[in-house]
């Protein structure tokens, strides 16, 4: 079983990559804005998902300012952003599920006081 920080770390990476496959010239403060961590830690991040060969810098030469580079996924990058995607689908499947349970028991739990307003159950 995975720790909270572990979990949480893995929702960053996921978000980071996903963030760069749709748009790779994303700042790191965009970055860090779109994901609500510290620029330090966006920086940090992107830092260590090159350092695994996910995503690799690359200079966009259409821009007119020269120095500014690209976050590009490799195709290792596009496989562990897969992965994931999969892994967190199936965390927020089961954190559905369970706040379903829960809606449903507090509703027998009430009985009748609460107004027949259930949206999207199914």
């Amino acid at each position: 079983m995975a720790s909270r920080r572990d979990l949480h770390q893995e929702e960053v990476r996921f978000r980071i990559l996903r963030l760069l496959n749709d748009d790779p010239e994303l700042s790191t403060r965009q970055i860090a804005d779109a994901v609500g961590i510290s620029n330090g830690s966006a920086y940090y991040c992107i830092n260590a998902l090159m350092k695994k060969g996910l995503i690799k810098l690359g200079n966009f030469r259409a821009s007119e300012q020269k120095g500014r580079y690209a976050y590009v996924l490799t195709p290792r990058g596009i496989r562990e952003k897969t992965v994931l995607t999969a892994k967190f689908l199936e965390r927020k499947l089961a954190e559905y599920e369970a706040l379903k349970a829960e809606i449903a028991a507090l509703e027998d739990e009430v009985g009748a006081a609460v107004p027949a307003r259930r949206v999207g159950r199914g």
